[in-house]
């Protein structure tokens, strides 16, 4: 479910800072076996593989419309999600990061799975895999993922990986093993839709021709043009009496003029070279002065950018979607908060602030994701699924 090289509008050729990434997002189709859906890829021979899904274009509102379309132009139905399985965060030096979505889907009917339509250039056939076959069947960084969500409880979710692997609260239900070895479609030969024969529901593939498929660009043209998102990390940290500390940025000639601009400790993530996480210590250290382990990773905040909302406040990045990280700072103590050490040319004052008075000083995007991070504290499982600070599915 990385972004596939096929479909969508056509790209241009544009400058790249380090801040960007992609976002893709896909789909865990369970049966009543326990077994869970995957496709095969007619024009990738190395990771033929994957789960339905592919990578996130400027007008999906959300990565949850993400998945709904691919869906949609994969196998040609709408499917019914679920809770956020998990979101993923992986870098690598042969592609840009990913932030990459999975959601469960209520399970198939053995009908709705013959009525697949499916786009023959994105899905050479598909099959349900156990989670063992799954495993060795999927990319590795894909393999890990899926079957983090595959063996944890449910009431986890969403769980939290950083490079596919338990990070956060995630390593409370999960434990880091060796990984399973890749087989690919070798590892389910046998296995009707997806090796011997490729024919389904359909389709009229002969044997071994959806191996001999090519995608419309190759890989490093194809990567190159994908459309970027931003993400912040941010911390929320209180102290005893319950106030959040907000921290004020320096005035700038920016799209909401010179104002007072109010926000969470945390700022961007060098999204080429670290992983939330340090991003978020990074930030905490730069920005006060301390050395803090973040705690539970209580939001995801996804910010529509224009293409998918255009009255979407400019503050937020409009001109592309901005994912924003809300981690729990825990409690501030006297001595912490003496040691508070600005940026001069960043940050000009820091507050304590009790929910009213930061929801006065906020932007409403803003304050909607803080306090659904705030009420996410009292809350056991993972983050909470945000869209403009509102929780979704």
């Amino acid at each position: 479910m990385e972004a596939s090289p096929t479909g969508g509008p056509e790209l241009v050729e544009r400058e790249l800072s380090g801040r960007e990434l992609l976002a893709a997002a896909g789909v865990l189709f369970p049966d009543d076996q326990g077994r869970v859906l995957v496709v095969r890829l007619p024009y990738d021979r190395k990771h033929p593989v994957a789960i339905p899904g592919g990578g996130w274009e400027p007008q999906d509102r959300s990565p949850r419309d993400t998945a709904l379309r691919e869906v949609a132009e994969e196998l040609g139905f709408t499917p019914r999600l679920g809770p956020l399985a998990c979101v993923d965060w992986t870098l690598d030096h042969h592609r840009p990061p990913i932030a990459a979505y999975l959601y469960w889907a209520e399970p198939l009917t053995p009908e709705q799975a013959a009525a697949f339509r499916p786009d023959l250039a994105e899905v050479g056939g598909w099959a349900w895999l156990t989670p063992d076959q799954a495993a060795h069947a999927l990319p590795p960084r894909l393999s890990r993922r899926v079957t983090s969500c595959l063996r944890a409880p449910r009431t986890a979710g969403p769980l939290e990986l950083e490079d596919s692997l338990p990070a956060g609260h995630t390593l409370d239900h999960l434990t880091v093993g060796p990984p399973p070895e890749y087989t690919g479609l070798a590892g389910v030969t046998g296995t009707a839709g997806m090796a011997g024969t490729v024919a389904m529901a359909g389709t009229d593939l002969p044997e071994g021709a959806a191996g001999r498929l090519e995608p419309p660009l190759d890989r490093a043209t194809y990567l190159a043009t994908r459309p970027r998102i931003r993400a912040k990390a941010r911390a929320v940290f209180t102290d005893a009496a319950g106030r959040v500390l907000l921290v004020r940025l320096r005035p700038w000639d920016g799209p909401r003029g010179q104002v007072p601009y109010w926000t969470l400790p945390g700022g961007g993530i060098e999204a080429d070279r670290e992983l939330p996480r340090a991003a978020t210590r990074r930030e905490v250290r730069e920005e006060l002065g301390w050395e803090v382990e973040p705690g539970r990773l209580l939001a995801l905040d996804w910010q529509p950018g224009a293409a998918a909302e255009p009255d979407a406040d400019p503050a937020t990045g409009r001109d592309t979607a901005v994912l924003v990280y809300l981690f729990d700072g825990g409690t501030v103590t006297d001595r912490m908060l003496d040691t508070i050490t600005l940026p001069e040319d960043e940050l000009v004052e820091w507050r304590l602030c009790t929910p009213e008075e930061a929801q006065e000083l906020l932007t409403a995007p803003s304050w909607a994701r803080t306090a659904a991070a705030l009420a996410a504290r009292e809350a056991a499982g993972g983050p909470v699924e945000l869209v403009r600070g509102q929780a979704v599915g």
